[in-house]
């Protein structure tokens, strides 16, 4: 479901609405989110312009659409080795950051700025349904890394105490603000460290030998 929410009427155009957004994906990744346009979409996904506007009436509720249905698709590892499932999560995670980051035309490849993500940041703070919609999409994916984590704890992996809540949220956490405030890079290199530092925290302690 768009932003926007359900609408009385004649059933979706579930064909329609797939055109809309990979039409949309392909603008925001070749154009920014300074010059991506509804009318543009629109045009590109052979709809009518009211259409679209039905279905998302700003371009901030069509651009967190798009960019909410990549992170529902990053898949959650679970081989049993708690580290490097987190360490591949992460990657993965900061595989999407990136392309986002780079969507659009760049005078300078190596420009530090959050770019479209730190614009989807504000369009989830300018409307209060595409930052409920946010919240729920992070609410639902993260529910299958707390588990993972939550499984690794009651397998001795942690420390009993583990509050695999909070240790998610320093890895999250670091993650988004290494992005959005430095300006650092992120890679698999830096979600390796992360993870380390992390779970340093909550292993349990080492048996003495005898």
């Amino acid at each position: 479901m768009s932003p926007a929410g359900a609408r009385r009427g004649r059933p979706r155009d579930a064909a329609a609405d797939e055109r809309i957004l990979l039409a949309a994906k392909e603008h925001l990744l070749a154009d920014g989110y300074a010059a991506f346009t509804v009318d543009k979409v629109a045009e590109a996904a052979g709809v009518a312009k009211t259409t679209l506007y039905r279905r998302w009436p700003t371009k901030d509720h069509l651009a967190i659409t798009v960019v909410t249905r990549w992170q529902q698709q990053v898949p959650v590892p679970d081989t049993g080795d708690l580290r490097a499932d987190l360490v591949d999560y992460l990657e993965e995670i900061t595989n999407g950051l990136n392309r986002t980051r780079q969507a659009g035309p760049r005078d300078r490849p190596d420009d530090p700025s959050a770019g479209l993500v730190g614009e989807l940041v504000g369009a989830a703070a300018r409307h209060p349904d595409i930052g409920e919609l946010v919240r729920a999409v992070f609410e639902q994916r993260n529910a299958l890394v707390l588990d993972l984590i939550d499984r690794a704890r009651r397998r001795g992996d942690l420390r009993p105490d583990a509050d695999p809540g909070l240790l998610f949220d320093q890895l999250a956490g670091a993650l988004y603000y290494r992005l959005l405030i430095t300006g650092r890079p992120i890679d698999r290199a830096y979600a390796e460290r992360l993870v380390d530092a992390a779970l340093t925290g909550v292993l349990p302690p080492k048996e003495n030998p005898t």
